[in-house]
């Protein structure tokens, strides 16, 4: 957190009692009787959570004084409004509002574009009502053309430093696909060459792994403190486990020296049932849970981002565990999000109020097999800024 959040989070906390004084508050909105759950605080219990000017102000019990709107979130969750560091919604125009609508309050457009058309979806991404930033993809093409980087040329760290540079304040890291239908043998090159990019404003970078030519730890060896790799559920070849289910030594090693990892759901060669299986239960998890949205996966396999925590649900991880790899912990991987992922007195108002239902729900992962699950986590409402932008009957 930075000298200037830190002081608007101060700032806020410093007013929480005076609106709450001789019982006579106003709040904007206040989001009662729902199960508060926040993982940075350690909270899941029954709480109200009252809003006034775009920021959290009170999350207790019984909340009394006058508000504007009120929403009733009795037999729901109330979680920090979810952030996705994993997208493609500058593929689409409604995307970030698509994705608002499920409770994402946050997203990373991770890739779509290169230096080609970057200026494209960072057009995009501020059009959006959420913060949303964008990787620049090392490919000139982004992920429209496979088989980009395949040739070197198309991996061009001038231009790639110049689109950078032209959307300092949008483009917030290099993503670098490494399977071997995109980079075929030149993976460890394409690597290097986004590493090039990223170094002259320090920023992460994104990898793309499994299904590469070189071997894993060879391209972890690149991988400094703040990168991220995703679709870490990935089947050999070169996934992050050997073949007698141990998470490799070097996978180890990156995690310790800072590197995150991340699901990328996707619907392609990224997530099998029983990698999962085995990732988990040699005690592995992930840093953050991702999407890897796309327009057509709103119809198969991803559907929305709660669908895509329930799968972990499934998987046997608790509803705590899912809350934090959906919100605090993405929220430490990019600046803008710093002061959200949270429902702390004094964060910006960003809430998704999820629906937990029970009963008997199907899982697909990208290879077509099927498990059933008894919960499944549905988006009921979101709150932006203070503000109920969306609400599904």
């Amino acid at each position: 957190m930075n000298r200037h959040q830190f002081v608007s989070i101060a700032a806020a906390c410093v007013r929480v009692p005076q609106l709450l004084a001789a019982g006579t508050a106003k709040y904007d909105l206040i989001v009662k009787g729902g199960r508060a759950i926040d993982p940075l605080r350690k909270l899941d219990g029954m709480r109200d959570v009252a809003i006034a000017r775009g920021r959290i102000v009170a999350v207790e019990a019984g909340i009394k004084g006058e508000a504007s709107e009120t929403i009733d979130a009795t037999g729901k969750l109330v979680v920090p409004g979810l952030i996705d560091i994993h997208t493609h919604a500058t593929r689409s125009k409604d995307g970030a509002v698509l994705c608002l609508a499920d409770g994402v309050t946050g997203l990373i457009d991770a890739g779509s574009q290169g230096a080609d058309h970057i200026d494209d979806a960072v057009a995009v991404a501020k059009a959006a009502p959420q913060p949303f930033r964008v990787l620049i993809n090392i490919g000139r093409a982004g992920i429209i053309a496979e088989g980009d980087t395949m040739d070197l040329k198309r991996a061009d760290v001038a231009l790639a430093k110049a689109g950078i540079e032209r959307n300092r304040d949008m483009v917030v890291g290099v993503k670098a696909r490494l399977s071997q239908d995109v980079a075929g043998k030149n993976d460890f090159e394409v690597l290097r060459r986004a590493q090039e990019a990223a170094s002259a404003h320090r920023l992460p970078v994104m990898i793309h792994m499994g299904q590469t030519v070189s071997p894993l730890p060879k391209l972890l060896a690149l991988l400094k403190s703040g990168d991220i790799v995703t679709h870490m559920f990935a089947p050999p070849p070169n996934s992050i486990i050997d073949d007698h289910g141990r998470i490799l030594p070097d996978v180890i090693a990156a995690r310790q020296r800072g590197v995150r990892f991340d699901l990328g759901n996707g619907r392609t060669r990224h997530l099998r049932w029983d990698m999962a299986d085995s990732i988990l239960k040699a005690g592995f998890l992930p840093d953050t849970l991702s999407t890897d949205w796309t327009p057509e996966g709103r119809t198969e396999q991803i559907i929305n981002f709660p669908n895509v925590m329930s799968k972990f649900l499934m998987l046997g991880r608790s509803v705590d565990e899912v809350i934090a790899w959906s919100t605090v912990n993405p929220s430490r991987l990019f600046p803008v999000f710093r002061d959200r992922g949270t429902l702390k007195p004094g964060a910006p108002a960003d809430i998704a109020v999820l629906d937990l239902r029970q009963g008997s729900f199907e899982f697909v992962d990208n290879y077509g097999n099927k498990r059933m699950g008894p919960q499944r986590l549905f988006p009921w409402a979101t709150v932006l800024g203070g503000k109920r932008v969306a609400t599904h009957a």
